[in-house]
């Protein structure tokens, strides 16, 4: 695999989700192009549509206007969800293509699935932070988990966090990611200033799980210092679909990738001082106390015959007070760096 959870780098996570649009062929050339943009996790949805919603549950009013406004939740879901032996398919895929595997479970027959078929870190949707028996579910487990935040203030966090570590899991193995589950996220509504906030209250990694149009945000969320970033992708934006709208298409996700990567490189150390690179400026960009006038010897330096000026291959003018009425050993000629 690409990366692991612990590893120091930002861990981004592919968001396939359910826009494989229940093909499993689909679903694997997703994998390919998270591969190909630089992903280390590629993360789908594990649901049994029966499980998951009632037949009067409502879509929600951003998936009424990229779906059929007429259909419930349950039909949506049944054409989106995939059969179990499909996750078995995906992650030999995945151990080919050498990306992590993920996939959230929305049930307890599929956390049961994703558990047989040895997953080792789960993913814990914004919908299911307050669902009791599935947190203890999956706490108990012991396993590393990641848990969006969407819709849930801090009481709600910690309560949720309680039940996974009573259950068994260590607090250690907690992502917690900030998250707005409104699709596409209005700008307003983002708050990115949330993750720092949980990661001082709960002292556990914390990162980001975008819902914004385009890449901006992801990456300034790496640059917060967010080591977890998911964001949804697909194939085509144009699919009919609850996600594709609100999601990066392959070219995108690369460049999202690519720019995280770099924010990374340039987070640099937190120490202040000359970098490798521009130790080389220094004698072009600083200055030298040189002489402004022709000075003969044994005239003093002044104010009014010497001067600052490049390159800072002399002495430096931070020394203009020592310089300030000392005589000259020889003659200068203007311009000429001054010698002490």
């Amino acid at each position: 695999m690409k990366s692991k959870l612990s590893d120091k780098k930002v861990f981004i996570i592919a968001e396939a989700g359910v826009n494989h649009n229940g093909d499993v062929k689909t679903a694997k050339k997703m994998i390919d192009a998270a591969v190909k943009a630089g992903a280390d996790a590629v993360k789908f949805q594990t649901f049994v549509p029966e499980d998951l919603v009632s037949k009067k549950a409502p879509k929600a009013e951003y998936q009424k206007s990229t779906t059929d406004a007429g259909g419930s939740q349950l039909e949506m879901l049944k054409k989106l969800s995939l059969k179990a032996d499909a996750y078995k398919e995906l992650i030999e895929h995945c151990k080919k293509r050498k990306i992590q595997f993920l996939s959230t479970p929305f049930d307890m027959d599929s956390i049961n699935l994703l558990n047989k078929l040895g997953l080792e870190t789960f993913k814990i949707p914004s919908g299911e932070i307050t669902n009791f028996p599935y947190l203890k579910k999956i706490g108990s487990l012991k396993k590393k988990i990641i848990m969006s935040t969407g819709m849930a203030d801090m009481r709600e966090i910690r309560r949720a966090m309680k039940i996974l570590v009573e259950a068994g899991t260590s607090k250690e193995d907690i992502t917690l990611l900030h998250c707005n589950t409104e699709y596409p996220t209005p700008l307003q509504d983002v708050n990115l200033l949330a993750m720092a906030a949980m990661k001082k209250r709960f002292g556990v990694r914390t990162g980001y799980s975008d819902h914004t149009l385009g890449i901006e945000i992801p990456v300034a969320a790496a640059a917060l210092g967010a080591e977890v970033i998911e964001k949804h992708f697909t194939l085509d934006r144009n699919a009919e679909g609850p996600d594709h709208r609100a999601s990066l298409e392959p070219e995108e996700l690369e460049a999202m990738v690519s720019a995280i990567r770099n924010t990374e490189k340039a987070m640099g150390n937190g120490i202040k001082k000359p970098s490798p690179s521009e130790m080389k400026n220094m004698v072009i960009a600083r200055k030298s106390i040189v002489a402004l006038s022709q000075i003969k010897k044994g005239d003093i330096f002044t104010e009014k015959n010497i001067a600052a000026k490049r390159p800072g291959s002399g002495i430096s003018p931070m020394k203009w007070d020592r310089v300030i009425g000392k005589k000259a050993k020889r003659d200068f000629e203007p311009d000429e760096i001054i010698e002490v």
